[in-house]
């Protein structure tokens, strides 16, 4: 694996394109995304505020946890949020639970690439050229990716179903439940 770039988070119409699946579900029609896509809402860990954000699910487990990848790197606003406050809750298509953010270790991180990579092996490649990397396509490669790629079990809590995912609209701001 090749380092060509440092991974940084797009700007302009690029970053507004990539946002569109959060727009989606705000208007509740996550559901089109299937289980590929996830709507995270972390607390702020500096502000306290709550945010949203969809993220390309990398793995499944049977017990209904998910797995996503901190792409642009460790310096992900939400990445570190999560880090911060480990509860949250996450909306895939319609079903909305609680979770809690669990990091994985690099060779939790390999092991989670190499098994996304296997069923997706071209977007595994036109998502390492996206964070800055180049790789060969073997497997020592596809580890060494998956060992400088953040990742994050989404493990869920208890049994707690939550109603449809709270819709924020374009230029309104989330508001933590009162207790």
């Amino acid at each position: 694996m090749r380092t060509l770039t440092a991974p940084t988070a797009p700007r302009g119409l690029r970053r507004s394109l990539l946002r569109l699946p959060l727009v989606a579900y705000r208007y509740g029609l996550g559901f089109a995304f299937g289980r590929r896509l996830v709507l995270v809402e972390h607390t702020g860990r500096r502000s306290g505020r709550l945010f949203q954000v969809v993220l390309e699910v990398v793995a499944h487990s049977p017990s209904g946890a998910v797995t996503v990848a901190a792409g642009y790197g460790p310096r992900s606003d939400w990445y570190r949020n999560l880090l911060a406050h480990p509860d949250t809750t996450i909306t895939v298509g319609r079903d909305g639970r609680r979770a809690i953010a669990q990091p994985l270790t690099t060779d939790e991180g390999a092991e989670v690439m190499l098994a996304y990579a296997r069923r997706h092996r071209r977007a595994a490649r036109v998502l390492a050229r996206h964070m800055g990397y180049e790789i060969d396509g073997s497997d020592a490669d596809l580890a060494a990716l998956g060992r400088a790629i953040p990742f994050v079990r989404l493990e869920l809590a208890s049994g707690d179903y939550l109603p449809e995912p709270r819709r924020m609209l374009p230029g309104t701001k989330l508001r933590r439940p009162a207790a």
